[in-house]
């Protein structure tokens, strides 16, 4: 059953106390609600965020205009979801895999098993970014459920010494990763279902605004004409089918002309272009 709000006096939020207790003994049904009655919370937090998110987005897209690149870093699962958005940007806007880059705390074999303290050193983050020459035509964006991650916070801390522009995720307001970041997003969606387990609501909102931030970035950048993704790799059959069918309702051709076109210029909006130059 749900609680009355928990003080939250000298904690951090996503720290707090659940709204609810004796989660063991909940049928399965009422665990399900519960989630799910929580997790509708997120979306109007992440609401209230936006005029941080849009600040962030009006300073990435300069840059990328001039060929600089975005950065993620983050620890667990929130390095995890930096990961799959910078992961998800060459096949669905056609960009350079080394456009948009996920870092995270433990490196690769992070990605599927926990590498243990690997999250608590200062000085990590900034020999990652290193290897790929981060400099002043970049984004560095920290992810950080918390707040108060050390590798996060280390490697916006070293990128502002060099003048790199910053901007963090976090679910906590006044944060500590939120001092080192230029544009910090602090979205509060409040204590998780199972305490302190932020790869619920607090990963739910991160996941949406790097959504957010990705997705606006690359319509700004003309990766989607209309509200298609023109510029996608046809990397398997759903996606070579996809395109036809964009190809079709574009020019208003049928399935055969579109799928010729398609094949002769490997691009969507390639053969689009083709037949009005």
């Amino acid at each position: 059953m749900k609680k009355e709000d928990p003080s939250q006096a000298g904690k951090l939020v996503t720290e707090s106390p659940s709204y609810y207790d004796n989660l063991e003994k909940m049928s399965t049904g009422a665990l399900l609600r519960g989630i799910n009655e929580e997790d509708k919370t997120v979306p109007f937090a992440v609401e209230k965020a936006i005029p941080m998110i849009e600040r962030l987005v009006n300073a990435i897209v300069p840059r990328m205009e001039q060929g600089g690149r975005m950065f993620y870093i983050g620890a667990g699962t929130s390095g995890r979801l930096g990961i799959v958005d910078a992961s998800e940007c060459p096949p669905t806007y056609g960009v350079p895999h080394d456009l948009v880059i996920g870092l995270i705390a433990g490196g690769d074999p992070a990605i599927r098993q926990a590498v243990e303290f690997a999250e608590d050193d200062y000085g990590q983050a900034w020999k990652d970014l290193s290897e790929y020459q981060i400099s002043t035509q970049d984004v560095l964006i920290g992810i950080a459920a918390s707040g108060r991650t050390p590798y996060v916070i280390g490697g916006l801390r070293d990128a502002q010494k060099q003048g790199i522009i910053t901007g963090c995720i976090t679910c906590n307001s006044h944060s500590e990763v939120g001092k080192y970041a230029d544009y910090p997003i602090e979205v509060v969606v409040g204590p998780e279902f199972v305490t302190g387990s932020t790869r619920m609501k607090s990963g739910t909102a991160q996941k949406l605004i790097l959504n957010m931030i990705s997705t606006t970035v690359m319509i700004r950048l003309g990766k989607v004409r209309g509200n298609k993704m023109v510029d996608m790799q046809l990397s398997n059959t759903k996606l070579v089918k996809r395109g036809v069918n964009m190809i079709m309702a574009e020019l208003d051709v049928d399935e055969a002309t579109a799928q010729e076109l398609l094949e002769k210029f490997g691009s969507v909006r390639q053969a689009i272009d083709s037949t009005r130059t």
